[in-house]
């Protein structure tokens, strides 16, 4: 299911992007574009973030270069 219309993103990139360490909907953004056009998904991507690593276990892994 597309997540962000504006950058053509799914909600399995962007769980893809949490696994990859990103922890904020900034740096979701950086890494896959979604959030940075219009805004009216960043929401959804926070709510995919919390689903993805609940604020107790949440440790990114580091992304390499």
């Amino acid at each position: 299911m597309y997540v962000c219309f504006c950058a053509a993103v799914t909600d399995v990139e962007v769980r893809a992007c949490a696994m990859d360490g990103a922890g904020t909907v900034e740096e979701v953004g950086e890494w896959c574009l979604a959030g940075t056009g219009c805004g009216g998904c960043r929401e959804h991507i926070a709510a995919l973030l919390a689903a993805t690593w609940p604020a107790e276990s949440w440790e990114p892994l580091q992304r390499s270069a």
